[in-house]
């Protein structure tokens, strides 16, 4: 292109020399035109093409920054560069998607600092969350997944006979097993709940003897007592039971405390099963408390009686006074005692107030006495009680009741 003019990419135009023309042949530095010092770079370094750069002129580097420290939260969502904002998730998947939903497996790699740092947010109630609050969990895995994905977390079984709180956020899977086995009764406290048991059983079965002994034996003797005293009377209607010697256990007498109210058979022997625990009075007849009988000439007739349970005739034989009348009563005669003294309290094994003459109550010479012997305290038999009487007279069946048991 000879004498022609070429624009360079926006610069200012360019002569190109002539071929053959100026200093030598071919193609001469290019200058601009009207600027002074042909042939030297207007832009040192810096021209856009690289023919027209200076190789020895080199750009300044720029200064580093320096390093600020860090004051941002560790914790929080980075912020996009340079201002340019990111698009949020309800931009990128519409308004009506469904949130991410934090499982228990990503709540339990929370460390304990993040859950310090970050506030939980109050559950929202969805159809999820209602319907798990209102029905047991019991299905598996994959209803729990479903439920979840509808926008709520399963709640987890409630305890059998109580019912969810209103208003109360759902148990996670992990939050429910510890809750059962906090519900699980403990050794210690199986333990106790067996000792318990046991001591019931133990208390109800003692209740059960006290009622046995207070109330049933009562029961029990006394229709004992009135049945042997029915037949001892029908056998003195029949001719039967002459006086004499009578087998163990045998009915002879009824003994009479009017002011008691008490009429007891009287039977030979003091055996606790055939006598005693019938509801009727023993003779003392064996070894060395043999006593005598009602009918002889002098002597000592003793009878023991229970104080408590079995019939208790004797219960309140301490409330009699001197000159209280005793009667004993045989198929021919009344024998009636006046009562003389009283002993409280004595040892088991003082014979002696059995003897003719009974140590002890205040007789000082042979006569016709009449021993009554119980246990003290009540309840117990550990001491022996005593009362006496003194024979006042003796009546025939022929003329009659006597007084004491007429008035």
């Amino acid at each position: 292109m000879a004498g022609g003019v070429r624009r360079q990419r926006g610069h200012r135009p360019i002569e190109w020399a002539r071929p053959g023309g100026g200093q030598g042949h071919g193609v001469t530095a290019a200058s601009d035109a009207g600027e002074p010092g042909a042939g030297a770079d207007p832009l040192p370094g810096q021209h856009p093409s690289p023919w027209f750069r200076s190789a020895s002129v080199e750009p300044e580097p720029e200064p580093e920054p320096e390093p600020q420290p860090y004051s941002g939260d560790w914790y929080a969502a980075p912020q996009p560069a340079h201002g340019s904002a990111e698009p949020t998730y309800e931009q990128l998947y519409g308004a009506y998607a469904p949130e991410p939903i934090a499982d228990d497996e990503t709540v339990g790699l929370r460390t304990a600092d993040t859950r310090r740092a970050i506030e939980p947010e109050p559950a929202r109630p969805t159809e999820g969350m209602a319907a798990a609050e209102g029905t047991v969990a019991t299905e598996g895995r994959a209803a729990r997944r479903k439920a979840a994905k509808k926008g709520g977390r399963p709640a987890a079984a409630p305890r059998p006979g109580t019912a969810p709180r209103p208003g109360a956020a759902p148990l996670s899977r992990v939050e429910a097993r510890r809750a059962e086995r906090a519900r699980r009764p403990s050794p210690g406290a199986v333990i106790s709940r067996g000792l318990g048991e046991v001591f019931i059983t133990v208390g109800v079965l003692m209740l059960l003897f006290v009622t046995y002994q207070l109330w049933w034996t009562n029961i029990r003797a006394q229709q004992q007592a009135d049945g042997a005293a029915h037949d001892l009377q029908e056998d003195w209607a029949s001719g039967k039971g002459k006086p004499g010697a009578f087998e163990p256990g045998q009915g002879f007498a009824l003994l009479h405390i009017p002011k008691l109210d008490v009429v007891v058979p009287v039977a030979e022997g003091i055996d606790k099963q055939q006598v005693l625990d019938r509801g009727m009075a023993g003779h003392y007849n064996e070894g060395a408390t043999k006593t005598a009988m009602p009918d002889a000439k002098k002597g000592n007739f003793a009878v023991a009686g229970h104080r408590n349970t079995h019939g208790e005739p004797f219960r309140y034989i301490n409330r009699l006074e001197p000159g209280d009348p005793i009667v004993v009563e045989t198929r021919d005669k009344y024998f009636v005692y006046k009562m003389a003294s009283i002993l409280p309290q004595t040892d088991p094994g003082n014979t002696r107030v059995l003897d003719p003459v009974p140590r002890g109550s205040g007789f000082t010479k042979p006569g016709r006495y009449l021993t009554l012997t119980t246990c003290t305290p009540e309840f117990t038999s550990k001491y022996r009680m005593i009362v006496w009487g003194k024979m006042a007279e003796e009546r025939p069946r022929s003329k009659g009741k006597p007084s004491a048991l007429v008035n």
